[in-house]
């Protein structure tokens, strides 16, 4: 092994093992995870992918300039093909992933693990995306946490001193882990001078340190594969996933992922994802939050056609998102794989009985809806809404793990249908202006401090809800709406609105309020639109603290 050490003007060290450089200062029992096998494993997927990866970034790119100059995306005559075959089939569902009637998503933080292990879910999505902050801490955290979790050596104890502990083995849910996107670069691992992808980070190191654990265990390593955008994506997530279990000596096949489709794009190439990832694949899931950005994002210089109402009237009952889940659903089941459903943002609120009332209302509704529709399960984000979710499911499954069976050829699939986004019923106005505003950076003050995941309001923001916010007022400024009082959506109004929203926000002694409102101005009132408001929040989340001369001369920086 090669190890060598030198100044960083970051961290102030570097260390370097076999060509894997480490820019960040060492967190408590790292050399858990960090061993040298380890990072020599995921150094291997990223040389392997590390082209593909950046040739399919820039694919999205090229797409997103053809959707702005007017040519709408519609089902690929090219894999025509895949889709009219009515034979293959996804693998089995693996053990473990057989009844999904209830999973609970939350960061895989020691106390929300916990409480998420214990909720009585079916699944537990350990989440290391949008319900997570990257910093170095939370992602090392994180995986010592998913192993202490798998070893049932996970505990808490909290200030005030209340001790959290893990329920007998047979209640615990499998453990289905979510990767950063690949969009998100990880800054404090380099391979020759190049970043790897986070998602290839999170992924390598829990398999390489649990995919034995697992299958010991008798379930396997499962994940769910976030912000897809096409089937040259899933293509090449399933020969990283060839590639891993060739590394480790595991049987091909054992990896299962769900993927979740939560972009415009992807909602056209549904069969044919599943198709690249059939011998892994395990289902879809709605990302209804993170499907609502893309479409504003990949729409937002045309109007008025694709201009939608406030956030809060944009429903899972909206045309275009009906046909998006029904034709996901038909997918899915056609193909036998699993339709996931997804998250009801409400959170129930133990000290106000009239709105956590209205939170289970609202969650009961919607899982009705969706079990309704064909869905085999549904997400919820916190474990007192574990019991409202189970008992709409139990309702419509009966004995039955699953609804696979029910293969919705009611559904006819239709392109334009999911571009119906005009018949969405719903208004602009001032008030969903202000709430897009102040949504949007108190979300950024927390992801700053290091959380992923808030309540306000009684709802959980995560980065998609927030990017939400944001990517909603530029679209609305840029192709000038108006709003239901016949008020134009101008910068200067905007601005005058966000300096009276910004003036009521709560201070307190290291709040990052300031930080969070100079990205939100980027983001969200510059006349570029950064496709990600993580990549400039991460940006300033890795630098904090550093002065700007020591970080121009930061390679990482460059």
């Amino acid at each position: 092994m090669n190890s060598t050490n030198s100044p960083n003007s970051i961290t102030g060290s570097v260390t370097t093992l076999n060509g894997v450089t480490l820019t960040a200062q060492p967190v408590d029992r790292e050399d858990e995870v960090l061993t040298p096998e380890a990072l020599d494993f995921v150094a291997a997927l990223h040389r392997a992918t590390a082209q593909r990866r950046q040739e399919l970034l820039q694919a999205r790119q090229t797409r997103r300039t053809q959707i702005s100059n007017g040519m709408d995306p519609r089902f690929l005559p090219e894999t025509s093909g895949i889709r009219e075959d009515p034979h293959w089939q996804v693998a089995p569902p693996a053990p473990g992933l057989q009844d999904r009637r209830v999973e609970i998503t939350g960061p895989v933080e020691r106390k929300m693990a916990i409480n998420a292990l214990n909720s009585g879910a079916k699944v537990w999505l350990a989440d290391m995306e949008d319900s997570s902050t990257p910093s170095w801490g939370n992602v090392i955290r994180g995986q010592l946490n998913l192993i202490d979790a798998l070893e049932r050596r996970i505990d808490f104890t909290s200030p005030e001193g209340k001790e959290y502990r893990l329920r007998p083995a047979d209640q615990l849910p499998t453990v289905v882990v979510r990767p950063r996107g690949w969009h998100l670069p990880e800054n404090h691992m380099l391979v020759h001078g190049q970043p790897v992808a986070g998602g290839i980070l999170d992924f390598g190191l829990f398999f390489f340190h649990n995919a034995r654990r697992l299958i010991s265990q008798g379930k396997g390593p499962y994940f769910y594969l976030p912000k897809i955008e096409s089937h040259l994506e899933a293509r090449l997530w399933n020969d990283i996933f060839i590639l891993a279990q060739d590394l480790l000596g595991i049987p091909q096949g054992t990896i299962r992922a769900t993927v979740l489709i939560e972009t415009i794009t992807a909602s056209f190439e549904m069969e044919e994802i599943l198709y690249e990832l059939r011998d892994h694949a395990a289902g879809l899931n709605a990302g209804r939050w993170d499907y609502i950005f893309s479409v504003i994002k990949n729409f937002r210089t045309r109007g008025p056609r694709f201009v939608l109402p406030d956030r809060d009237q944009v429903t899972m009952t909206a045309p275009f998102m009906r046909a998006y889940t029904e034709q996901l659903v038909r997918t899915c089941h056609r193909r036998g794989a699993m339709a996931i459903g997804g998250m009801s943002a409400f959170v129930p609120n133990r000290r106000d009985p009239h709105a956590n009332a209205i939170a289970m209302e609202e969650v009961r509704g919607d899982k009705t809806r969706e079990a309704d529709d064909g869905f085999d399960g549904s997400w919820v984000a916190h474990p007192d809404l574990v019991p409202v979710a189970m008992e709409v499911f139990n309702e419509v499954l009966g004995a039955n793990a699953n609804q696979i069976t029910r293969t919705r050829e009611d559904v006819v699939p239709d392109d334009g249908a999911l571009l119906n986004i005009a018949d969405t019923a719903g208004t602009i106005t001032e008030t969903g202006i202000r709430s897009n505003l102040w949504v949007g950076i108190q979300y950024i003050e927390s992801w700053l401090r290091g959380h992923g995941a808030v309540t306000l309001n009684n709802l959980m923001e995560d980065a998609a809800t927030a990017e939400i916010s944001r990517s909603q007022i530029w679209h609305w400024i840029h192709v000038q709406a108006i709003t239901h009082d016949g008020e134009l959506v101008s910068a200067h109004w905007v601005a005058e609105l966000l300096e009276e929203e910004f003036a009521k926000l709560p201070r307190f002694d290291g709040d990052r309020f300031d930080d969070a409102r100079e990205i939100f101005e980027e983001v969200a009132l510059g006349d570029e639109f950064p496709e990600f408001l993580t990549l400039p929040a991460y940006d300033r989340f890795l630098y904090e603290g550093v002065d700007e001369p020591a970080r121009k001369k930061d390679p990482v920086a460059a």
